[in-house]
This record gives C-alpha cells, structure tokens and sequence, in this order.
C-alpha cells in the first residue's frame, strides 16, 4: 500500500491522543476502511515508538522512577491481583512493557545484594516465572501481553513476520529462477553490511535485474512500512552501504510506503511494496 505524504500524515494525526491498544487499532481499521490492516498496525506501532523515544527521559529520572514504584507498592498493596502496573502505564503514557522493566529494575535494586545486570533483566522479561516475587511476577505478565508495541512478545513476533517476508522473497526468487546468495552466504564470505540477497547466477556469471527500466543487483526485505524517519535511518545505515558495494539495488516495503520518498530511483535505490513482476534478466559475464 503506497500512500502519499498528505494521507500518511492524515493517519499519523489520527493517532496523536489515542492509547497504544487493540481497541484503538481497530477504531483506526473502521476510520480508514480502505487501509490494510497489517499497513495500519505498522504505522500504529512505528508512531507510538516515536512518542516513547521523545517522551523516555522524563519516566526515567530518579524521581519519576520513585514515584512510580511507591505507586506500585501501594496498589498491589490493596489489590495484588489488579491490573496496576498496566493501569498505571497507561495512566503515565508510557509502554507497558517499559514500565514493568523500570518496577523490576526498582524491585531487585532493593531485594539483590548486587545490581541486576541487563541480561537478568531482559531473562525475567521473556519469563516472568523466574521473578522472585509472585505479584510482581503477574503484573509483569500482564504488562508484557496486553503491550501491543515493546517487549519481548513484540519483539517475538516481529522476528517471525520478518523471516515469514524473507522466505516469501526467497520462494519468489526460486519460482522465477533467478540464483542468488543471501545474507548468510554473503556474510560467510566476509561481508559485514548484506542486503537480504544478491542477485547472480553460477560460474561467476552476475544476473542483475531490470525492474521499471532500471537494473538491480540486490533486493532487501522490510517487514514494515517505510515512514520517513525509519527510511532515512535505513539509508544512512543500510542502503547506500550497499550502493557503494554492490551497485543499485531495490527495497521491499511489504507494508507500503510513502511515495514520495521513492526519489532515489536515478540515483540506484527503488521501492515497492510487492515484489515486482515486470522483470527482465540481463545476465553478463565477468570474466
């Protein structure tokens, strides 16, 4: 779904005052019928990120931290079998899942002899069986599956739709007979920064692909859809590395795009948001 800069902005303004949940997106869903809703959720998830990051710093001073943690205390005191971390999230606009970190780090800096280290932190996250407190094991339960956007569920999930893209690209390449190395291959050869695949065919013999009138050498896959702070990171961190070693390539938006980021085309960058079916081989040797 590739949608203009006027209707991106449309949807992200829509999603200014509205809380992080399920509900919301489906109330996104009926206000914007005609909008996947896989392109929706993307958009959802990409913008709540944004307002964490520029709203992270003050859940994080001492005094916040304190605060929030008293609160805990209190709540649970009178109902531990309530929802308090994850009312009180979303009380504060912030992540649940993130609030739960903030009250573990909290709850182990007093009951631990010694500071918890990060993969602790992260372990008692994916697991809350191991916490050493019941209540505090539940709440963080909650927090972590009613999080539509942070945590290790999240990050689960997010995983498996990336790899469910890549293989889907991976079937398209073999299903038209196209050979190509992908990033582990490419990665065993000693390359640091990969696209998911390069284009080529056996005995040194490189089979760019002409898409649109323009030729590319390597294909990458995205999962997501392409706003323009997460694609200006992918440039600067991903796309004109590989420019440089591999020559013109194109970028997959499974979840679409904004079209008019798409003006990199003369310079060696295309997008699309499916893969593409006006192709041609053009096969050179090298030798």
């Amino acid at each position: 779904m590739i949608l203009t800069k006027a209707q991106y902005d449309e949807i992200a303004q829509c999603l200014v005052s509205v809380p992080p949940t399920r509900q919301s997106l489906r109330k996104l869903k009926q206000r914007f019928p005609s909008q996947s809703q896989a392109t929706l959720l993307s958009i959802f998830s990409q913008e709540y990120q944004k307002h964490i990051k520029r709203t992270h710093a003050k859940h994080h001073t001492p005094e916040a931290i304190e605060s929030y943690y008293q609160r805990y205390l209190n709540g649970v005191g009178r109902n531990g079998a309530a929802p308090v971390l994850l009312e009180l999230a979303n009380e504060v606009d912030h992540a649940p899942s993130l609030m739960a970190r903030i009250i573990l780090e909290r709850f182990l800096q007093e009951h631990e002899e010694t500071p918890p280290s990060k993969s602790v932190i992260n372990s008692m996250l994916r697991d809350p069986s191991q916490i050493p407190d019941g209540v505090l094991a539940n709440q963080v339960y909650q927090c972590i599956v009613n999080d539509c956007c942070y945590g290790p569920l999240v990050d689960c999930i997010k995983h498996a739709i990336g790899h469910e893209h890549e293989v889907l690209l991976r079937d398209l390449l073999l299903e038209k007979n196209l050979s190509f190395l992908d990033e582990d291959q490419l990665r065993a050869k000693g390359y640091d920064k990969t696209p998911d695949f390069i284009l080529q065919v056996p005995v040194v013999m490189l089979c760019p692909l002409a898409v649109e009138g323009h030729i590319i050498h390597w294909i990458e896959s995205k999962a997501s859809f392409g706003d323009e702070c997460s694609h200006h990171a992918y440039l600067h961190d991903q796309f004109w590395s590989y420019w440089n070693r591999f020559g013109p390539g194109l970028v997959i938006y499974w979840y679409g795009f904004i079209q008019e980021l798409d003006c990199n085309r003369e310079r060696g960058i295309l997008l699309k948001a499916c893969f593409p079916t006006d192709i041609v081989t053009l096969c050179h040797s090298l030798a």
